[in-house]
């Protein structure tokens, strides 16, 4: 048998996993649901206060909660079905989108009333991640593991390109719009991911502290899973550009909320080819240099991102950083599975779960917070730079990392 037959068997092998494709479906119906409500709420926000550090709050109100919760979530994850548990996260979203849609036709959307709703959402964050990234072994044979991985990730990038494009078209038929078409989406991952089915052997180690930071200890015992996951944590929380988005799109791009909405899907529309490309070609051989390569590429194209003033340019670079970010995910979220014993994978994909949001939501913080001070250009060239010598010197740091040759 050639090698293509064997690649699309292998293909065909993972699509007959019923249980995964419907859990498949739910994560692209809520991650759709879940990035429309990130444009509006940005858009909405920036329309009430015009102010780049409230932009960079609506990020922290997501972090915090979720960074004071992940860990205890990931217990949960280890002990309850973790499907019924994706489940109820997207009940919890579905209800933030109520809210605000009561807050639009009640007269009450305030400012005060957005970073509540993005504590909520930070909360429903904290107990998703953990579960998700832990389901998914739970559902395909070892030797699938790496595609389906790169599969969900193709489904999640899909719907981040999809999500905030039409959250952005959407937009401009009213918030509530965008805010109706969330709760069905989300109404619709809920009843999927309650369907999905596995074996279910919950962890019997009793609730402490000690059995919660097993994670921890577990991820910094293991120096390469120790070193991809912090190198996507700096690379993105130096590199990233997403809650300035808004600066851009209407300020220095001269756009309105449907450029706002194909800037934002710009990363997802990256790494969605490379998943593709992953997909058709798993990383082999010498992906320890690979992944600093691709994570000093998203530095590059972050620089180009913040100079240019061309809504194509910058388009294009967008979409070169999320084809980059695509290769260390699918890494760092294979390693993680691979090497992580079934009974802690809650745990350990909580810890992996801080370091994403952490990159992301005190990315976005972070990004607000030094362009009040200096100005959204400034923000992103030196978060770019910031970046390609965080990718040197963990060649440095994590020498196991950068000679990693397999997954």
């Amino acid at each position: 048998m050639g090698r293509h037959e064997i690649e699309g068997e292998s293909l065909s092998q993972l699509f007959s996993q019923r249980a995964f494709v419907r859990f498949w479906l739910a994560r692209l119906c809520g991650t759709t649901a879940n990035q429309m409500l990130m444009v509006a709420l940005a858009w909405h926000m920036y329309d009430i206060t015009s102010s780049a550090w409230d932009l960079g709050l609506v990020g922290l109100f997501q972090f915090v909660p979720a960074l004071l919760l992940t860990l205890p979530a990931g217990h949960v994850a280890d002990r309850l079905h973790r499907g019924r548990i994706f489940a109820g996260c997207m009940a919890v979203q579905a209800l933030a989108s109520v809210l605000l849609l009561a807050a639009i036709y009640g007269h009450f959307g305030t400012r005060e009333l957005i970073l509540g709703v993005s504590v909520l959402l930070g909360m429903a964050r904290a107990f998703q991640m953990p579960a998700q990234q832990a389901l998914i072994p739970q559902l395909v044979p070892p030797l699938l593991l790496q595609r389906a991985v790169t599969i969900s990730a193709s489904a999640m990038q899909a719907a981040i390109i999809c999500g905030p494009a039409l959250g952005g078209m959407l937009y401009t038929l009213g918030p509530a719009t965008v805010y109706a078409t969330s709760l069905v989406l989300l109404l619709l991952a809920a009843a999927l991911a309650l369907g999905v089915n596995y074996l279910h052997n919950p962890s019997q180690v009793a609730a402490s502290w000690s059995s919660v930071l097993a994670g921890v200890a577990f991820v910094w015992q293991r120096k390469v899973i120790l070193g991809a996951t912090t190198l996507d944590l700096f690379a993105v929380l130096l590199g990233g550009a997403t809650a300035l988005l808004p600066i851009f799109a209407r300020d220095l791009l001269q756009t309105g909320p449907v450029g706002l909405g194909l800037l934002r899907g710009a990363p997802a529309m990256g790494a969605l080819a490379m998943s593709l490309v992953l997909v058709r070609w798993p990383l082999k051989r010498k992906v320890g240099h690979k992944l600093l390569l691709a994570v000093a590429i998203f530095g590059l194209a972050t620089v180009v991102f913040g100079l240019s003033r061309s809504f194509l340019v910058s388009l294009v670079a967008l979409v070169i950083t999320g084809a980059a970010d695509s290769v260390s995910v699918v890494m760092r979220s294979t390693l993680v599975q691979l090497e992580t014993p079934n009974e802690m994978r809650g745990r350990v994909s909580a810890v992996n779960s801080i370091f994403i949001g952490a990159s992301n939501q005190l990315g976005e913080f972070e990004s607000g917070a030094v362009a009040a001070l200096w100005g959204p250009v400034m923000s992103v060239v030196t978060g770019g730079i910031g970046t390609m010598v965080v990718a040197a010197a963990w060649l440095k740091l994590f020498p196991a990392l950068a000679r990693r040759d397999t997954l």
